[in-house]
């Protein structure tokens, strides 16, 4: 008897797990079919992007400001474009797997999901203000040591990268504040920086800048009287 009635529990505790597959067999199919298909969009989507990146020349301006070097030393054996493209690739491949952890009613697993999505533009603008800064860096450098020559001040290295550098400090605060890593407080580092640049600025201004600004006036005037 007892034989029995472990049977008839086996039997029925098989029974509704083979029912409970086959509820959840046409998610699972589902869910492989749209990561599939996830998959191959977003290695698409990041082959175009890489070769819109590098069809603009941005390998070639990350070359001349000797990052490609920085990544070969840390041995990445791409280009900034790839490296770039393999991010949106990424990123997007977690988006279709949160859409497949959605399909398959993961409840748990699918809100940590859904806040790593959410957060995700925050990385691409890091990215995106991480690339801007080496483009500006390297042309303000090169700007203002042209400025500084034709002034005949002297120290256009030291001018030029003092600017490359302000424009990086102000860069990486302004990536960690997109990041969320220890925004208050870096705001008020940022904060405190501006205002000591620009106090510096006014001395260095009112002290020894007086004659050269006056040069450079003079010599506007004369060029707008030609």
């Amino acid at each position: 008897m007892m034989i029995q009635d472990w049977s008839i529990i086996t039997l029925g505790a098989l029974q509704n797990l083979w029912g409970g597959f086959l509820i959840l067999l046409p998610k699972i199919i589902g869910a492989i079919i749209v990561f599939i298909i996830g998959w191959f969009i977003s290695i698409w989507i990041g082959k175009i992007i890489t070769e819109i990146l590098k069809r603009l020349g941005v390998d070639k301006i990350f070359e001349k400001t000797k990052w490609q070097e920085a990544l070969a030393k840390a041995e990445l054996k791409t280009s900034i474009s790839g490296a770039i493209g393999g991010l949106i690739k990424w990123i997007l491949i977690i988006v279709f797997l949160m859409v497949v952890i959605e399909i398959l009613g993961i409840s748990q697993f699918a809100v940590f999901m859904r806040q790593i999505v959410i957060w995700l533009p925050n990385l691409v603008v890091a990215v995106a203000i991480f690339v801007v800064a080496v483009i500006l860096a390297d042309l303000a450098e090169k700007f203002i040591r042209t400025i500084v020559e034709k002034m005949g001040v002297g120290y256009t290295k030291l001018a030029g990268l003092i600017v490359r550098w302000a424009i990086w400090i102000f860069a990486i605060f302004a990536i960690l504040i997109q990041l969320g890593i220890a925004k208050e407080l870096i705001q008020t580092l940022l904060t405190g920086i501006i205002a000591f640049i620009v106090i510096s600025c006014g001395i260095a201004f009112g002290l020894g800048g007086k004659d050269v600004a006056h040069e450079l006036l003079e010599d506007l005037k004369e060029k707008f009287k030609k």
